[in-house]
């Protein structure tokens, strides 16, 4: 067990952090630690009282967290370890730096052979506006290795879209995460007039780190109809 005194600034690296006995001391609210104090938001950390904990280390991701915060971390002589997951490529050279740092170790995933393209599908990450889960981002990357191919690649990490447009592109299918925006079944009548509507763990989609090689098996027996 770590015995550094860290705060996690990422969900998923919270998680990870606690499978590996490296419990931080603090973490953001969207973290699933209930038990432990909470320092903010992703995009707004209580930086004042980041400062006040004394971490040895405070992890951020250059993806979900602001630059703007980790300079003020600097600022404050608070060591960070800043990770940046794109893609599945990302995760064991990310994660094997981040088990480095913590005194931890990470087991390399190996990944099973990516399957051929199967569907085309629109992946939308809020409502109101419409926003679309582009390339290159970590989601877009899982999917495509289970042969599903993002109609919104190539424009952007996350496109604003309407639905007019999404339905002239004519997807096979629409993949509604959990996260960020809750999409339910309550949205599915909605999204439906569309193209054919499946809900999706956004964590799965989306979390990186101990849960990628389960989450993978997971998305693929849930997309396996496809």
């Amino acid at each position: 067990m770590s015995e550094l005194r860290i705060i996690s600034l990422v969900p998923s690296v919270t998680e990870t952090l606690s499978v590996w006995g490296c419990t931080p001391i603090a973490c953001t609210r969207f973290c699933e630690r209930p038990d432990l104090p909470r320092v903010g938001g992703t995009k707004n950390p209580d930086i004042k009282r980041i400062i006040e904990l004394a971490p040895d280390l405070v992890v951020l991701d250059a993806e979900e967290n602001r630059l703007e915060d980790h300079d003020q971390l600097v600022d404050h002589k608070i060591a960070v370890h800043v990770l940046h997951v794109l893609s599945l490529a990302d995760v064991n050279p990310s994660m094997s730096s981040l088990a480095d740092r913590v005194g931890a170790q990470w087991r390399q995933i190996t990944l099973a052979s990516a399957i051929p393209s199967r569907a085309r599908a629109f992946i939308p990450i809020w409502r109101r506006p419409w926003m679309a889960l582009g390339t290159p981002t970590y989601g877009s990357s899982i999917l495509n290795h289970l042969g599903i191919t993002n109609i919104f690649d190539g424009e952007g990490s996350y496109p604003a879209v309407d639905l007019e447009e999404v339905a002239l592109r004519a997807p096979d299918v629409i993949l509604a995460p959990s996260e960020p925006y809750p999409f339910a079944v309550r949205h599915v009548a909605e999204l439906e007039k569309v193209a054919p509507t499946m809900l999706i763990d956004g964590q799965d989609l989306f979390w990186w780190g101990v849960r990628t090689l389960e989450a993978l098996m997971r998305l693929e027996r849930n997309l396996e109809t496809l």
